[in-house]
């Protein structure tokens, strides 16, 4: 079974076993200068700044594969409740939040009739 990250409570047609405990991956990202000045631009005119999207795609997916790992050293095949946050931190720096609860899930057997 492959690991279940979600950002429900429960997972449809599986059965919570065991609650290993809270799981968190951060991740902080800095522009850099040349991010900045791209930004910069793209801002005057309007629209997505795409010189930061795809810096905070790749935040977002290292904070919750940072989470993933944590789970997994307590012995949990999945992640329920997952949350995502960012902060700011000074000017330049994005900070990414991952947060769930790792557990151990098994599928969800219907009784015999």
């Amino acid at each position: 079974m492959d690991f279940i990250i979600t950002t429900t409570p429960a997972i449809s047609a599986y059965r919570i076993v065991k609650v290993c405990g809270i799981v968190s991956g951060l991740t902080a990202r800095t522009r850099g200068m040349g991010g900045q000045f791209i930004g910069g631009l793209q801002s005057m005119v309007g629209g997505e700044v795409t010189a930061f999207t795809s810096e905070i795609l790749k935040a977002r997916d290292e904070s919750i594969n940072r989470a993933v790992e944590s789970a997994k050293a307590m012995g949990a095949n999945a992640i329920v409740g997952l949350d995502l946050e960012t902060a700011n931190l000074y000017q330049s720096i994005v900070l990414i939040s991952a947060t769930g609860t790792a557990v151990v899930v098994t599928p969800d057997v219907p009784a015999p009739p």
